[in-house]
């Protein structure tokens, strides 16, 4: 059986998608609208929790973004894109991995809730604000990190940069990117550069609710 991946245009599924690709494996993709637990609802047959991604591969079954694309390079051995864990830069590398959600997209999730998922009447603009400001003071690390760098860990492209690249990318959708610093700036655009990126990321494009969605002024 081969891997098989569940998927909305421009939602954290698109972290294990990029890896995929970028590795060069066959992969079957099912393509979902967003929010699928709305608006296709025989999906939570699948993932009762109705979120993406849902992956796939024999009897494992994953619903973690960062921790699929993790898994990809343990259990196939690919450490062209990842570091194994002798490496003097493996604590580093798994830190950007898990920070890329436990730390930044957090913020993305409360104010794409209150911006645009809730009823009108449930709309919160002062949560957008914070959350959006307080994405922006998290990025502080990062870009001191990456001033002088051009990729996260071992000087060339891993999947830990895939789980901050995705970061910063649905940053940029909802409309924080304007508070970006010049160095995280031209990191993304050095990632949004690579052609696995660009092919997978409009994929699911043209019938997308889920798009460049400003939530902030």
């Amino acid at each position: 059986m081969r891997m098989k991946l569940w998927h909305c245009h421009n939602t954290r599924s698109l972290r294990p998608l990029w890896a995929m690709e970028e590795m060069g494996m066959t992969y079957e993709l099912v393509e979902l609208p967003f929010p699928p637990r709305v608006l296709q609802k025989d999906y939570l047959r699948v993932n009762p929790l109705g979120t993406v991604p849902y992956f796939v591969d024999g009897d494992t079954h994953m619903t973690e973004s960062s921790a699929i694309a993790h898994y990809l390079v343990e259990r196939y051995q690919r450490y062209d894109f990842g570091l194994k864990a002798s490496h003097p830069e493996f604590g580093a590398y798994l830190n950007w991995m898990y920070h890329s959600d436990a730390t930044l997209t957090f913020p993305h999730t409360i104010a794409i809730r209150y911006a645009i998922m809730e009823s009108e009447e449930r709309r919160l603009p002062q949560a957008v604000s914070d959350y959006g400001r307080w994405f922006i003071g998290r990025l502080k690390r990062l870009d001191r990190h990456i001033s002088d760098r051009k990729y996260l860990c071992d000087q060339r492209f891993t999947i830990a940069d895939i789980a901050i690249g995705y970061a910063l990318y649905l940053g940029e959708i909802v409309g924080f990117s304007k508070d970006y610093s010049t160095a995280i700036l031209a990191y993304l655009d050095r990632l949004k550069a690579r052609p696995a990126f660009q092919k997978v990321v409009v994929i699911g494009e043209a019938e997308s609710t889920f798009k460049n969605i400003s939530l902030w002024g």
